[in-house]
C-alpha cells in the first residue's frame, strides 16, 4: 500500500492523459505527484479508488490497470461530479485514495476455465483480470470473454476485443440488445444468447461478472441451471460508496458493506439479497 497510508486523506494525481471513449464516458491516466506514494501503490484486481475533484465531491471508480506512475481509470459522465471530471484537461490535478475492496479471485481460478460476463460499463471492472490472465495463459484454462451492449457504437475497447479473439484457446462472444443490424461477429440480443454459444467445462470454472444487477442475477441462475457450482461464481456490485470504509452506510446491501466486504462477491453470499427486487 501507500506510505503512511490514511484512507481518509486523498494523495494528490495528475491527468496525465485523457481518451473521450464515447460522448459520455472517458478515460483517465493519473500519476501520482508523490514519487514515493507512486512507487508503492498497488491495486488488486476488481479494487477501486475514490476519485475527489477539489471542491466538488469524489465518486468510486474501479482501476483499469496500471500502478502509481501508470493508473487508468474510466469514467461515465452521470452526476454533478463525474461531469466536472469530463471537462478538466490534460495537468488537471485531481485526489485519489485507495485501492478499496474486495478483488477478483484470480488464484482460485488457476488451472481451471475462466469465463467473464460483462453488460455496458460493467467491462471495466474486470479488464485488468483479463489483461492478467491474457498474459499468464499457461497458468489458465479456457479463456471466455462475453460481453453486451446496447448498442455496438456503445462498446468500448472493441480493437482489444478483436485481438483476444485471436489468441488460442479463447473464445470472445459479443452481442448488441438494441440494435436492428447483425454486424461480423456481433450476434443480437442479450447475454442470454451469448451463453447458450459459450465454450467452457462447466464443472471447472470460475466466472467473473459485472454489469447491471437484472443482467447478473438472471445469468447466475442460469449458470447455476447449466451446472456451474454457486460458489465459482464471483460478481461485482455497484452501489452508492462514499465513504468506502463502510462508515457512511450509503452502501449497504443487508448486513454487508459493498465498499468494505466487497465489491467483488461469491454469488452464494449476496443471492438471497439480489433475489429481493428493487433491494
Amino acid at each position: 500500500m501507500m506510505k503512511t497510508h490514511n484512507c481518509y486523506v486523498p494523495h494528490e494525481a495528475e491527468i496525465i492523459e485523457r481518451v473521450q471513449e464515447t460522448p459520455d464516458i472517458f478515460t483517465w491516466h493519473l500519476r501520482f505527484s508523490d514519487a514515493e506514494i507512486a512507487q508503492h501503490y498497488r491495486f488488486r484486481h476488481g479494487q477501486f479508488n475514490m476519485l475527489y475533484l477539489y471542491g466538488v465531491g469524489e465518486v468510486a471508480i474501479s482501476v483499469m490497470s496500471g500502478d502509481g506512475e501508470n493508473l487508468w481509470h474510466t469514467v461515465r459522465a452521470v452526476g454533478r461530479v463525474t461531469k466536472a471530471m469530463m471537462d478538466l484537461p490534460v495537468g488537471s490535478r485531481i485526489g485519489v485514495r485507495g485501492p478499496f475492496g474486495s478483488y477478483w479471485p484470480l488464484d482460485i481460478a488457476r488451472g481451471k476455465d475462466v469465463v467473464f460476463v460483462t453488460a455496458g460499463l460493467g467491462c471495466a471492472p474486470v479488464m485488468s483480470s483479463i489483461r492478467y490472465v491474457v498474459e499468464h495463459r499457461q497458468d489458465y484454462g479456457r479463456l471466455v470473454i462475453m460481453q453486451s451492449v446496447r448498442h455496438r457504437h456503445e462498446s468500448l475497447w472493441e480493437p482489444q476485443y478483436e485481438a483476444w479473439r485471436a489468441l488460442p484457446n479463447t473464445q470472445v462472444l459479443l452481442t448488441a440488445s438494441r440494435d436492428q443490424t447483425r454486424w461480423p461477429n456481433w450476434e443480437l440480443g442479450r447475454v442470454s444468447v451469448l451463453l447458450e454459444k459459450a465454450d467452457y467445462n462447466k464443472e471447472e470454472c470460475v466466472v467473473m461478472m459485472c454489469g447491471p444487477d437484472a443482467m447478473m442475477r438472471d445469468t447466475a441462475m442460469t449458470l447455476k441451471g447449466l451446472g456451474v457450482t454457486a460458489a465459482n461464481i464471483y460478481v461485482s456490485l455497484e452501489r452508492n460508496m462514499q465513504c468506502a470504509v463502510g462508515h457512511c452506510g450509503h452502501c449497504q446491501l443487508g448486513g454487508k458493506f459493498v465498499c468494505k466486504d466487497g465489491p467483488v462477491f461469491p454469488w452464494p453470499e449476496v443471492e438471497a439479497l439480489m433475489c429481493v427486487k428493487e433491494y
